[in-house]
């Protein structure tokens, strides 16, 4: 994951952060400590000290961390060699690195089609 800049990021959680609520912000977050609860974003980054668990709506998902329960990606998801998704996963599109692990149920659906209602401000 490239250098982390506000510059470049709608919110950035930290190495060490532990966050428990709601999230919601229009382009990027990019999340290296702890979050539980609801996140709507467009961007979603999980570092690899990241872990997010809880309900996960998003246009895109980068995950090189942990993230799990019930997660809706609109676009698309990649799980790096050392990320762990686990849980309901709705998505258009997947990638996974070889090591990169997932457990639980996924559900494709076809481009534009993904249930649940896209992340404000999410790409076309």
């Amino acid at each position: 994951m490239s250098e982390l800049s506000a510059q470049n990021s709608s919110l950035v959680i930290g190495e060490g952060v532990t966050f428990v609520g709601s999230i919601s912000a229009p382009g990027r977050a990019s999340i290296n400590g702890s979050v539980t609860g609801e996140v709507t974003v467009a961007d979603l980054q999980i570092g690899p000290k990241g872990s997010v668990t809880g309900q996960i709506n998003a246009q895109v998902i980068d995950v090189h961390g942990v993230l799990a329960e019930n997660i809706v990606c609109h676009d698309h998801i990649l799980i790096h060699r050392s990320g762990s998704v686990a849980g309901n996963l709705d998505y258009s599109e997947i990638e996974i690195e070889r090591g990169g692990q997932f457990k639980g149920q996924m559900t494709q659906h076809p481009a534009g089609q993904v249930q649940g209602k896209p992340p404000v401000n999410a790409r076309p």
